[in-house]
């Protein structure tokens, strides 16, 4: 349904312009400054014709084009791309064809004929006259001037607009590299623990922007909550706030007696108008391919989506207070013609697609999100085409419709790619069971061509009347036999209650559900290459997890050296009944499995649906539970008797000791992958950041799995 709205939005912005007259194309004013100085300042000082408009009349006198030749020879301005571009202007503007050769003539006729306003009896400047003019140099100097400032700002602003798009690749190219070595030389990524490496990855790279923080959301009084990026995405953020507001800044300087607009205030108002309007649609389908799963640039860095999220919310919001700025300045300048120009098209619909960014500035709100987000992404779809449409209409007769057609490019191949996806996959009937009172799980048919990515997940549509247009995010496991995928989704909100209240009164708390499968996304982590390899796990977080931690077993020789370890934080036992089966195949490998419970009081059939508090700040010391358990433990014990290469604990393990001992007892490098609880991956990746820097000179890398931009 949000897919065949945008796509109606942008089919009707083809429809409205495919009879519209041609975009007209974009130019790089360079030496055309001196055309266009001479073209305003004939138009203002001296007629040809009856109406100063009429281009088609200007382009075929004789002694228009005299004038031109005389203006553009002051100051040798008669350079070739000058002299060629009249050529062009007239047959674009006036529709009418000039002789490539015309300058010779023409200047010729100019140095014969041409005289000043003094030498004209009786000259008026709006009535036509008959014989080429004669502009005064001061004039023409100033006029020459004036344009510079003017039109070099245009040029300028196109400068500073890719300067941003390179202030970006650049960032990109540094992730590349910093990714790509990591799989490309791991031996040598291993060695790099010299100080000033660790101080980057402990202080920069790694961890939160503040303290912890980073995955779970910052509280500010109720409803401005927020989700803080890295420290090294918080940097990148800022110096790109700071370089859009120096290069918005400098170089609009201005004549004291501005012959265009007539003083150095109403100049500078319009340069400041131009630039940010031409910055902020040079960088917008930046934002949209941020904003895209299907987004090249994941794959090239190695960064999760929520990386991108981040920049997309951040380059967005630059986008549109550059618009406002736009919009503010140019109301401010067209003062005295408002009232008048408001009505043309293009300005209605600039003005919509001002809206429409505000309306979307404001509806992005992490409150507004995570409460309801099913309606924040329609209205979010919605605006996002207006904002399209708007633009389009905006800046297609200003030269600037080249800078548009990438964005919807973009946003149209990501929903393509997407809509392939799910035709790819197919939309099998999965059967999807209650477990537990607290995890659906969901096993899916899967086409045989559809490889499954360990530590990946995909967007599952549950194709019912109330529903079917929702996707969400889940991690998943491949089954044994390879024929089907396994999703354990957590009751929450939403469409998860929805479908536990639809499955609590089926006969087995179980049903058979179309659904249709968007992916897989994401790609393994470098944790492979480490000596030893932690994954980290919180509740429903396994799934990610544990799809990876066995892959990277699979692929390991019978006799290696490097080790690997599996650590799930569950509230209850009645967890495991959900996950046992996984669990008893972790028995054939060489993985360490840990299990901690850190509600063990509870029992087993508990209809208790609290959310999994893995990863609380509170730490209790974890301690072994003993193989002969007393009476109350049967349960419990139950359940341990058939995993008994399972490690089971009581209690919250302690994150710091975790990162210490496992250091410690590592002979090489050490690689943390965590998903599950915010509070908990935050904590381990606080940690690791802590012991990157360790006495004993060994790697420290932290990976996270969870996906947190709702």
């Amino acid at each position: 349904m949000k897919f065949i709205i945008a796509y109606l939005i942008v089919g009707f912005l083809f429809a409205t312009t495919t009879n519209a007259a041609k975009p007209r194309k974009y130019e790089r004013y360079g030496q055309l400054k001196s055309f266009y100085a001479c073209n305003y300042q004939i138009g203002q000082l001296v007629s040809f014709c009856r109406s100063p408009r009429n281009t088609t009349c200007l382009c075929s006198s004789e002694n228009a084009l005299a004038t031109y030749a005389g203006c553009f020879a002051y100051d040798k301005r008669n350079k070739t791309e000058v002299v060629d571009y009249l050529v062009e202007y007239c047959e674009e503007r006036g529709n009418v064809t000039i002789e490539k050769d015309w300058y010779e003539k023409s200047y010729q006729n100019f140095l014969e004929k041409a005289k000043t306003a003094q030498e004209i009896p009786n000259f008026n400047k709006t009535i036509p006259i008959n014989v080429p003019f004669k502009l005064d140099e001061a004039q023409m100097q100033l006029y020459q001037e004036g344009y510079n400032h003017f039109m070099g700002n245009y040029d300028d602003s196109l400068y500073y607009g890719v300067g941003a798009l390179g202030y970006w690749l650049l960032i990109m190219l540094f992730g590349a590299i910093f990714h790509w070595s990591k799989f490309l030389f791991p031996g040598l990524t291993k060695k790099l623990t010299f100080k000033p490496i660790n101080l980057w990855r402990e202080y920069v790279s790694m961890p939160a922007t503040f303290r912890k923080k980073k995955a779970e959301e910052f509280r500010f009084l109720k409803i401005f909550d927020s989700l803080i990026p890295t420290r090294f995405e918080s940097i990148v953020i800022f110096f790109y706030y700071v370089y859009t507001i120096v290069t918005h800044a400098i170089n609009m300087e201005a004549l004291d007696s501005d012959p265009v607009f007539y003083s150095k205030y109403k100049a500078q108002i319009r340069y400041c108008a131009d630039r940010t309007g031409i910055t902020a649609t040079i960088v917008m389908p930046l934002v949209f391919l941020y904003a895209g799963r299907n987004n090249f640039l994941q794959w090239l860095t190695g960064w999760q989506y929520q990386t991108f999220v981040a920049y997309h919310r951040h380059t967005a919001r630059v986008m549109f207070y550059l618009v406002v700025i736009h919009a503010v300045l140019f109301t401010v300048a067209l003062a005295d013609y408002y009232s008048t120009d408001v009505k043309e098209t293009y300005l209605i619909w600039g003005i919509i697609a001002t809206i429409a960014g505000g309306i979307i500035l404001v509806q992005a709100m992490l409150f507004f999100r995570r409460r309801w987000y099913e309606i924040f992404l329609f209205i979010h779809i919605v605006l996002a085409a207006l904002w399209v449409a708007g633009a389009w209409i905006h800046v297609e007769e200003l030269g600037y419709i080249w800078f548009v057609y990438p964005t919807v490019a973009v946003w149209c191949f990501d929903r393509a790619v997407r809509i392939g996806r799910l035709i790819v996959f197919g939309f099998p009937k999965a059967q999807v069971t209650l477990m537990a009172n607290e995890t659906l799980k969901v096993v899916i048919p899967k086409p045989r061509h559809w490889k499954s990515v360990p530590g990946g997940h995909a967007f599952i549509h549950f194709i019912r009347p109330t529903c079917f247009w929702q996707n969400h995010p889940f991690t998943f496991v491949e089954s044994p036999d390879g024929k089907s995928i396994l999703v354990y989704c957590k009751v929450k909100g939403g469409i998860t209650h929805s479908l536990y209240r639809y499955l609590s009164n089926n006969p087995g708390q179980t049903a058979s559900i179309r659904v249709g499968v968007e992916g897989p996304y994401g790609e393994p982590t470098p944790a492979r290459y480490a000596d030893t390899a932690v994954f980290v796990a919180g509740g429903n977080g396994i799934p990610g997890i544990y799809s990876e931690v066995t892959d990277m077993a699979s692929r390991m020789p019978k006799e290696t050296k490097t080790v690997i370890k599996l650590y799930w934080i569950i509230r209850e036992y009645k967890s495991l009944e959900w996950f046992r089966d996984e669990l008893m195949e972790l028995a054939n490998t060489n993985i360490e499995t840990t299990v901690y419970v850190t509600k063990p009081e509870l029992c087993c059939s508990s209809t208790d649906d609290g959310s999994d508090d893995a990863g609380s700040k509170k730490e209790y010391v974890a301690h072994e539970i003993k193989a002969e358990g007393d009476e109350s433990s049967q349960g419990p014990e139950s359940i341990r008797s058939r995993l008994c290469h399972v490690t089971f604990k009581e209690g919250r393990p302690c994150i710091k000791d975790m990162v210490e001992t496992n250091l410690h007892e590592s002979n090489g490098s050490v690689a943390f992958v965590s998903c599950g609880h915010p509070a908990m991956v935050d904590e381990l990746r606080y940690f690791c950041s802590k012991n990157v820097d360790n006495s004993e000179k060994k790697r420290v890398d932290f990976y996270e799995q969870v996906q947190v931009w709702t």
